[in-house]
């Protein structure tokens, strides 16, 4: 049995070490935006407006944690989120009634806009997987979704489950004044006092923005109206060349994108596959290699 929480062998691990992840973490944020309660909890519990790259990057760790983690690593970050959930209250604006933030369904919408956006961009982005791969992706993600208190039989675990599931809650999203300000946001960040330094590159962030905006599904981006239409192979095309460019980066230098308790954690799990056999010489993202993987036949089996 592997060290890390997922397999190497698994569809899991082939789509969250893809650096097309940063473009569909920013994605799920934007369309979890659409569901008023899921983005109340998250303006009115966070300092999302004063920290935006940080509340991407505490999603990009637990990810990484339940993705490259071992399991003990997983169980406390988990039993952290849910207790931290738990404590949290959303001001339900429509009713003017506080609401549990840890309620299923809420959960549940955040899972699926994450996790979907992962595969779809991924995939839009050159990453090959079959669609039995895909498959398997969402219902290995079932998992994942009992670390936040969900349970895994009412998580879609295909893609036809997920795209009738998104289908069932379109009626119930809008964009709310915090879902459009938020998207604006996300184009066009402030800069935290941390990153000032930075804010002379900031005109270099919208192309990334407007490029996680563009890859939301047509019916979001009618929702939002945010920005005019282009042409959507336009856009596959940008995604192609945003995912060889990441994933050209050398590993060691990527993981500064983290947190430094999931760096430590990414040479951890390097070090402890390493022990078990696996070739780590290109590091994480080299067991990726094709000679290194079993066939997508056996991938896809079962």
């Amino acid at each position: 049995m592997s060290a890390t929480v997922q397999p190497p062998e698994s569809v899991t691990w082939r789509v969250h070490i893809d650096r097309s992840m940063w473009i569909g973490g920013v994605r799920s944020l934007m369309l979890q935006a659409l569901h008023p309660m899921a983005m109340w909890g998250v303006w009115q519990n966070s300092n999302f407006q004063e920290d935006p790259f940080g509340r991407l990057q505490r999603t990009a760790d637990f990810v990484g944690v339940a993705t490259f983690g071992t399991h003990a690593e997983i169980d406390v970050l988990a039993r952290k989120v849910r207790d931290i959930h738990r404590s949290l209250r959303i001001l339900n604006h429509d009713t003017g009634k506080k609401e549990r933030l840890d309620q299923p369904e809420l959960l549940l919408w955040v899972h699926c806009a994450e996790v979907y956006s992962y595969l779809q961009v991924a995939r839009r982005s050159g990453l090959l997987l079959t669609d039995a791969m895909a498959d398997r992706y969402l219902d290995e993600q079932r998992h994942t979704a009992t670390y936040v208190g969900l349970h895994a039989e009412d998580v879609p675990g295909s893609v036809a489950e997920m795209e009738r599931y998104l289908a069932s809650m379109r009626p119930h999203l809008r964009v709310t004044e915090e879902a459009a300000a938020t998207v604006k946001f996300l184009m066009w960040p402030t800069m935290p006092e941390n990153l000032k330094f930075l804010a002379p590159g900031k005109p270099g962030y919208f192309p990334f923005g407007a490029l996680c905006y563009y890859s939301l599904p047509d019916w979001a981006r009618k929702m939002y109206g945010a920005l005019p239409e282009v042409p959507q192979p336009a856009v596959t095309a940008a995604l192609r060349s945003f995912r060889l460019a990441m994933n050209s980066v050398p590993e060691k230098l990527h993981d500064y994108a983290f947190a430094k308790p999931t760096r430590e954690m990414l040479e951890r799990a390097r070090q402890n596959l390493g022990a078990e056999g696996y070739d780590v010489s290109k590091g994480l993202y080299g067991l990726r290699d094709p000679r290194r993987w079993p066939s997508r036949k056996a991938l896809t089996a079962a």
